[in-house]
């Protein structure tokens, strides 16, 4: 029941210790109180989905039946490990099984998530979430009960588009990496969600794969699991890619993938087991691919017989992996008819108290569905935010336009170039000219001297599409030799990240967007090579920036920079097309806002 892929993997130790891990006797046997922990769990997830469905039985839900595994699965990487001293858990997921997931893993209220089947206002008069149930996020912390140690756990929000929010969750756990001085990623960590049509569809899958060894992306390793459904809607597998198998994207990271059969539920907390570890040891990429399969058609009310009529009659007839598990911890004297019986009984009537609680008390609270909270941050009331006054000590500016202007000394040899453009930065603080080089550099010191961090991500901003930022220094005689310029301005300053990244707008925005939801006392800008490439990054623009707090109630502080001009390059590079974002921000055309010294009109 379970098929390993690795020997494409380069490192004959890796390998060696997968084989290890799979053929080493008593692998994956599990103690008789494992195995009824799992039957536990996968009772709750189980008998989840049943009481959804008898509650509300027209109601879309994209429930878990066919892969109720998912839970303990999820439930299993979580506590192996917390034991590794992990504290901090980032997860994305698609919409299938996300109402199981944030109440049985996540630990979200079962009476908030109850309340969403029939919305009411809150106090405020706030009618519930802007989005689906089923695409809400949460935050919770809690003692893991096998480690007992505090761990923090966050399901990020995603809208339909079922793969955006990979690159999201990789830029939120790399901030809390980043902000907790957690450089081997073993404090923070991310797990991604996906199915098995879009992952071999999608292609910021790739994207955000790509970005999993760079220096300043990387997560130290990410454990992705597939609902395997063998089915995308209602399109085959045979149609729907071109390699055999959905999860051959990520072997251009050469990340092992472990395909396991779902109904073997042993086998899958195995699989897990070994993935976890995978990532303790390696800091490095692995995929659990869960065969399984979708016993509803894509929602509750669509009728799958339409396109796979033979597919589903074997469905219909199939045991449900409770059901077969059940009866197999009886076989093995591990339970009692009677015991299994009383478990169900305790969740049914967890979930019944639960039901009752939301129709006698409904109550939203926005809280309850943050993702990332930011504490002590005014959240406001929807209406325009007041701009306090951002300027500072001409002394100030001046002192930075030198620091900026300054040769690095050392026997660093400058490229000619670049030694002009430092002459020319000087004689215009002496002249006391701006441009927008020297400017935007004017700015993010300001910020690093206040103690801000600031991170500056995106295709070539190191030394700038139009060659004028050179925030990064290159010896013309030594190799890999640098000299970072804003690094050196004030002796206690906040450090400066500026990166190139991958030549990906979709994935690299997303991520950026991530980062900035875990602090809102940093400055996280991502540019755009050309202000016009945004296009490319229009799903992220769309679903997450232009809408995210009345979908979510997010908070966010990006930056997009979008650089373009009039130079007669063509019509690409001739608009960043801000009418668009203009357009898409606006909730009340005719209210503008107030034109002041502060915020003025161009």
């Amino acid at each position: 029941n379970i098929g390993i892929e690795f020997m494409f993997i380069e490192h004959k130790d890796q390998c060696d210790w997968i084989r290890g891990q799979f053929e080493s006797p008593n692998a994956g046997i599990l103690s008789k109180a494992e195995r009824r922990t799992l039957m536990s769990r996968l009772i709750r997830s189980s008998e989840f989905e049943q009481f959804l469905a008898d509650k509300w039985p027209s109601e879309k839900r994209f429930g878990l039946e066919g892969c109720e595994v998912l839970v303990p699965a999820l439930l299993s990487i979580i506590d192996h490990c917390s034991v590794d001293e992990v504290d901090s858990f980032i997860l994305g997921m698609p919409h299938r099984g996300r109402l199981n997931v944030l109440a049985n893993v996540a630990n979200q209220r079962l009476k908030e998530i109850f309340t969403e089947f029939d919305p009411v206002p809150n106090e405020e008069g706030e009618e519930s979430s802007g989005d689906v149930k089923y695409h809400l996020g949460t935050y919770s912390e809690s003692k893991n009960i096998v480690s007992q140690r505090e761990i923090k756990l966050s399901l990020m929000a995603n809208p339909s588009h079922l793969e955006a929010v990979g690159p999201v969750v990789q830029g939120r756990t790399k901030a809390e990496q980043f902000y907790n001085d957690d450089k081997k990623g073993k404090k923070a960590m991310s797990i991604l969600l996906h199915g098995d049509a879009a992952f071999a569809g999608q292609g910021v899958v790739y994207e955000t794969f790509h970005l999993s060894d760079l220096p300043h992306y990387t997560t130290r390793g990410t454990i992705h699991v597939v609902v395997n459904n063998q089915i995308g809607f209602t399109t085959d597998p045979r149609v729907a890619r071109s390699s055999p198998y959905c999860t051959d994207v990520a072997k251009v990271v050469n990340a092992p993938i472990f395909h396991v059969n779902a109904d073997d539920v042993e086998a899958v907390m195995q699989v897990c087991h070994a993935a976890a570890q995978w990532r303790h040891v390696y800091h490095k990429d692995v995929v659990i691919d869960l065969v399984c399969y979708r016993r509803n058609g894509h929602n509750e009310s669509d009728d799958p017989k339409f396109t796979q009529p033979l597919m589903y009659q074997k469905i219909d007839n199939h045991p449900k992996s409770l059901s077969i598990y059940k009866d197999k911890l009886i076989g093995d004297g591990v339970v009692s008819e009677e015991e299994y019986q009383e478990e169900v009984a305790k969740y049914e009537q967890i979930c019944e108290d639960s039901f009752q609680a939301a129709r006698e008390n409904p109550t939203f609270k926005v809280e309850s569905w943050l993702d990332s909270p930011w504490k002590d941050v005014n959240k406001g009331d929807g209406g325009m935010l007041s701009i306090k006054p951002t300027g500072v000590e001409e002394t100030v500016l001046v002192h930075i336009g030198y620091a900026m202007s300054t040769h690095p000394g050392g026997g660093f040899t400058v490229h000619g170039g670049v030694n002009r453009m430092l002459k020319q930065r000087k004689q215009m603080v002496d002249d006391r000219i701006v441009d927008w080089a020297l400017g935007e550099g004017m700015a993010f010191g300001s910020l690093l001297k206040d103690g801000v961090h600031v991170r500056l991500s995106g295709q070539d901003v190191e030394r700038g599409t139009f060659s004028h930022r050179h925030h990064l220094l290159h010896d013309q005689k030594k190799d890999r030799q640098s000299y970072k310029v804003l690094d050196h301005i004030y002796p206690n300053q906040a450090s400066y990240t500026v990166c190139n990244s991958s030549l990906s707008e979709y994935a690299v925005l997303g991520f950026e967007l991530g980062f900035s939801l875990a602090s809102p006392e940093s400055l996280v800008c991502w540019e755009a090579q050309f202000g016009d490439f945004n296009n490319t990054a229009q799903c992220i623009i769309d679903q997450f920036l232009s809408c995210g707090q009345d979908k979510w109630h997010r908070q966010n502080g990006l930056v997009v920079l979008l650089p373009h001009g009039y130079e007669g390059m063509g019509p690409e590079h001739s608009s960043a097309r801000l009418e668009r974002f203009l357009q898409m921000s606006n909730d009340d055309a005719d209210e503008l806002p107030v034109v002041s010294l502060l915020f003025i009109l161009c």
